[in-house]
Parts: C-alpha cells; sequence; structure tokens
C-alpha cells in the first residue's frame, strides 16, 4: 500500500468515525454525553481536514499520486 493509499484510507476511516459520533450524540439523552460526543466529532473533523490538505498536498508534489 502506497503512503497515498494510507492517507486516503485513513480519511475514510476519520469519516467514518465522525458520522458515529455525530449519530451518538444525535441519540444521547444525556446533555452532558451529547455535547462530549459533539465536541469530539469536532475535533475528528478537523483532524480529518488536515489530513485532506496533506493528501492535497502530497498529490501537487508527487505527480505519481496524483488521481491514485
Amino acid at each position: 500500500m502506497t503512503v497515498i493509499s494510507s492517507v486516503k484510507q485513513s480519511i475514510a476511516t476519520l469519516k467514518s468515525i465522525e458520522a458515529q459520533l455525530s449519530e451518538l450524540a444525535i441519540l444521547s439523552q444525556e446533555e452532558n454525553a451529547q455535547r462530549t460526543f459533539h465536541d469530539m466529532m469536532l475535533m475528528i473533523e478537523e483532524i480529518q481536514k488536515d489530513l485532506h490538505e496533506r493528501q492535497v498536498e502530497m498529490e501537487l508534489e508527487e505527480p505519481q499520486y496524483k488521481n491514485s
């Protein structure tokens, strides 16, 4: 597996985690738990954005990674 493949797989995994945390925040009946799940979702979203930016940089710097 190439580095870019690992990065893309990590982004997909983070999207899944973000969706699960969002669902938990919605389904939770306790306000403190809702807030915790929502805060964690926002943290994961930020990490995902950073990783996506790195993916774009890699694709620009390394032509062999483009569209892989």
